[in-house]
């Protein structure tokens, strides 16, 4: 077994090396197919030509006859000139034996010969020089054989012999090399040429795709192997590839099961098979967190969490915590991520909410501030439609239960509903409190079934977030709130996109500034969110718009509504390894329409804002600043989407 390489870096060197194995082999393929080109013996006849080179003299040096005159035989397709233009004796110079046969040498090299020379006779008071070629016969036909991962006209079109045109040694080795880049640019950069057949006319190229005999996995004394196996992007029987391979070892880097995860190589039984050797270092799946938040409304809270990525080594998730302060929330989940077309993801958790200072809007206006408790447990399960598929669904089903005590009234709701005076509904001040306590803030308990399609296009080979991410879903719910009997359907849809502008603007705007930090290029980051409902839908279960997930720079769930629509719009410029910039813009609302009521403000609401996010050992640090209703900052980890 081969010593262990640690880095994947030296794994790369590897198959870099292997690589540079392969060219001389194709090189030699190529010379050993020269070989095959029917050639034809031509005598040399000069004038007391030596039978060793001797150095050569300086021109004032030469005593020897003068060229009076050159001439070239043997060419029939290859251009004269073209010929003579690596010549470098000359009509008036003297005989030089050792130029003569460096520029024999030169006409060789162009390639398009099998056999040069050169003859000297006399001619006048001097000598005539002429030089003798044997042209390559012309290409009848380009064979490739071995060659799976192309077509043969794919491989045709890459390189620049074709049929009819006088066969180049060195332009055809060019070509091979234009193969082996081709097959690299892809990931397999274990392919080669092994062989280069000439017959008659018929080129053959035989191409040589190792593939993968056997997959070791080691060092797994905690995880099992069938769950690590769930990972690897390669398969025994496929074709080595080092994309995929790096991908594999990114993605098993990634679980957290693993403190370190290397690769190493072994020649299978068969010589032109590889056995991938990876070997693992098991990690404290076990992890104690704490977080600290701020945000200007709900202010500072903090908490702490455990988390567990591999329980019993079967990949399967705990999750258990609590934050406290003005947003205090308990939590426990158990889950098993992993998706496919075979192995539904499922998770199940029960949580318990106590929200303080919770703002009611009407008409723009901070009616009333309550207090809201939440408790309840949810299920969820899903799968992909295909194994390699895109696309997948999941369920959720959630019941929980809401009550919202402590109602005190605020300066817009008594400035709306003076003592002694009816409001803009008819009402008076006592009888538009007992309304919304009974029918909009009272305590109620919730059904949900949530079903989503979704769509996830995010380049798993980038170093970065790049791609699309879209999902379609559909909510059918029911409550009972102060015996009253609600049945709705909420459905939207939602988009993220990822995209490094640097590609874009790169050839309008001619700075480095676009390119980002070492392999994180500036990105412009979107969220678009679309919703709509039917049928009634109960107060705490409308779309809200505000707070810091939503639309930073205003208050938490400062709109409420049955129908949502939000935008978020980020530029995210990396500064440095562990420091980025952001700059962005939130726009979006909430309304409900077809009511007397506005609940909250039904206006657009708008927020350009700055921020930074810095990586910690905790998690990637979020701090925004954002200007919406008024200057607000938003502190937590990871990014909004």
């Amino acid at each position: 077994m081969l010593k262990r390489a640690k880095p994947f870096a030296l794994a790369l060197i590897i198959v870099a090396f292997a690589a540079t194995s392969a060219l001389s082999a194709e090189e030699n393929a190529l010379e050993n197919a020269a070989e095959n080109i029917p050639s034809a013996q031509t005598e040399t006849v000069s004038a007391d030509k030596p039978q060793e080179p001797a150095p050569a003299p300086e021109e004032e040096d030469l005593t020897g006859p003068v060229i009076v005159s050159m001439d070239l035989q043997g060419n029939q397709e290859v251009n004269r000139d073209h010929i003579m233009s690596v010549v470098t004796s000359k009509v008036g110079q003297h005989v030089d034996e050792e130029k003569l046969r460096k520029d024999a040498e030169a006409i060789f090299e162009l390639g398009f010969f099998n056999a040069t020379d050169y003859k000297v006779t006399d001619e006048g008071d001097g000598v005539k020089v002429t030089f003798l070629v044997q042209e390559n016969p012309k290409v009848g036909e380009i064979k490739f054989v071995g060659n799976t991962v192309y077509s043969e006209d794919k491989l045709k079109s890459a390189i620049f012999t074709q049929p009819g045109m006088i066969f180049n040694r060195t332009f055809f080795r060019n070509d091979l090399q234009r193969i082996k880049e081709k097959y690299q640019e892809d990931g397999y950069v274990m392919a080669n040429v092994k062989d280069v057949k000439i017959d008659g006319d018929v080129i053959t190229v035989e191409i040589i795709e190792p593939k993968i005999s056997e997959i070791v996995i080691q060092g797994n004394k905690i995880t099992k192997k069938k769950i690590i196996e769930r990972y690897l992007k390669i398969k025994v029987g496929e074709l080595f590839n080092a994309n995929k391979l790096r991908l594999t070892l990114n993605r098993l880097q990634g679980l957290g099961y693993f403190s370190d995860v290397n690769v190493n190589f072994e020649p299978g039984e068969n010589p032109d098979d590889v056995i991938i050797v990876l070997t693992v270092e098991e990690a404290r799946t076990g992890k104690l967190g704490f977080n600290v938040a701020y945000g200007t409304q709900s202010g500072f809270g903090g908490g702490m969490s455990y988390e567990n990525f591999n329980i019993g080594g079967a990949g399967l998730k705990l999750s258990v915590g609590f934050e406290l302060g003005d947003r205090e929330e308990y939590w426990l989940s158990f889950e098993q991520p992993y998706m496919s077309s075979k192995i539904t993801a499922w998770k199940v958790g029960i949580y318990k909410r106590a929200w303080d200072d919770v703002y009611y809007y009407q008409n723009d206006k901070q009616y009333l501030e309550y207090d809201r408790d939440k408790y309840g447990a949810f299920i969820g399960f899903g799968k992909k439609f295909r194994e390699e598929s895109k696309y997948n669904w999941y369920m959720l089903l959630d019941w929980h239960n809401t009550k919202n005590d402590n109602v005190r009234e605020r300066d817009g709701f008594r400035e709306d509903y003076p003592d002694g005076k009816v409001g803009p509904n008819g009402l008076t001040r006592e009888e538009e409190l007992r309304r919304i306590k009974e029918e909009e803030l009272g305590e109620g308990t919730y059904y949900s079934a949530t079903l989503s399609f979704r769509r996830f296009n995010i380049d798993e080979y980038a170093p970065y977030t790049r791609g699309d991410v879209e999902s379609i879903s559909f909510q059918f719910g029911k409550a009972n709130v102060e015996d009253q009997d609600y049945n709705y359907m909420k459905y939207w849809f939602e988009s993220r996109f990822y995209f490094p502008v640097g590609n874009f603007l790169k050839d309008i705007f001619e700075t480095t500034f676009l390119n980002g930090y070492e392999d994180k290029p500036v990105l412009f980051a979107a969220r678009l969110i679309a919703g709509s409902s039917t049928g009634d839908v109960p107060y705490d279960e409308m779309y809200t718009v505000g707070g810091d997930t939503t639309l930073r720079g205003y208050e938490d769930d400062y709109q409420h509504g049955t129908n949502m629509v939000l935008g978020n719009f980020e530029l995210r410029i990396p500064m440095q390894k562990m420091l980025s910039f952001v700059v962005f813009y939130d726009v979006g609302r909430a309304w409900d329409m077809g009511s007397y009521r506005s609940v909250g403000n039904d206006d657009w609401g708008s927020s350009p804002g700055i921020g930074i996010r810095l990586n910690t050992p905790l998690g990637n640090l979020r701090l925004d600043y954002a200007d919406g209703d008024e200057g607000r900052f938003h502190f937590g980890f990871g990014e909004l989407f």
